[in-house]
């Protein structure tokens, strides 16, 4: 049986379905001024009907979240707690919890209801996820500051973690990789990382955000790419 795994971005879906570990089909589909405005609808409702699942993998990474301490059970509040991030619709978003037990910290982080629904009626065994959460638990930190970088099509997500402890988390949309980078580096002086002890880790879209990078190693000397996506790889999805 073949799974589907599906990672939604700003204005964006990406799928893969695989077979026992291997990717048998990948495509991305990203909102521009020429594409339909329900692109994302469109393109979900197209694999979605294309065959019957064994099981299917959600990710989001769209940034309507809050980060709070694991054990914080006040669930009522999640919506509240997001709206200090972002202009939440309850009437059109599902409040979805997700739990990192490495780090003792959880999500709560909404999702579109009505992609939520058409997922959901397939009675298909399904996983929902926070992309925050997955990439933090794929992180492998060490006793000092870093910070590390989760590149996407006009959106960057990123961890400052000191000594093994969070001590941030972001999820930016930005039009401009000049923008990511500016916000990381006035996050750098808020959070007191001076730029000569702090350890920088890319993933993900760096050939999509090549100046982003070219741009940040004149600036950081402590700089390394850890895993660039290609076709059918995807360290998110997979």
């Amino acid at each position: 049986m073949r799974k589907l795994s599906l990672l939604f971005t700003k204005d964006g879906l990406q799928w893969q379905i695989s077979k026992s570990r291997k990717v048998l089909e990948e495509k991305i589909f990203l909102k521009n001024e020429e594409t339909p405005e329900n692109l994302v609808e469109e393109k979900l409702n197209e694999v979605l009907a294309s065959e019957k699942f064994s099981e299917i993998s959600v990710i989001s990474a769209i940034n309507h979240f809050s980060i709070v301490e694991e054990g914080f059970d006040q669930h009522d509040l999640g919506y509240d707690l997001i709206s200090y991030n972002a202009d939440v619709k309850k009437d059109s978003e599902e409040l979805m919890l997700s739990v990192n037990k490495k780090f003792g910290i959880q999500f709560y982080y909404s999702f579109p209801k009505d992609f939520y629904q058409k997922i959901k009626q397939l009675e298909v065994p399904t996983h929902f996820n926070f992309s925050g959460e997955k990439f933090l638990n794929s992180l492998n930190v060490k006793n000092r500051k870093e910070i590390h970088v989760n590149l996407y099509h006009q959106q960057a997500e990123f961890f400052a973690i000191e000594n093994k402890k969070v001590i941030l988390y972001n999820n930016l949309d930005a039009a401009s990789e000049v923008d990511f980078l500016y916000f990381i580096m006035f996050t750098l002086s808020k959070i007191n990382f001076g730029i000569s002890e702090t350890y920088f880790y890319i993933y993900g879209e760096t050939t999509e955000n090549e100046t982003f990078i070219s741009e940040m190693q004149k600036f950081v000397s402590n700089l390394k790419i850890i895993f660039d996506n290609l076709h059918k790889k995807n360290f998110l999805l997979n």
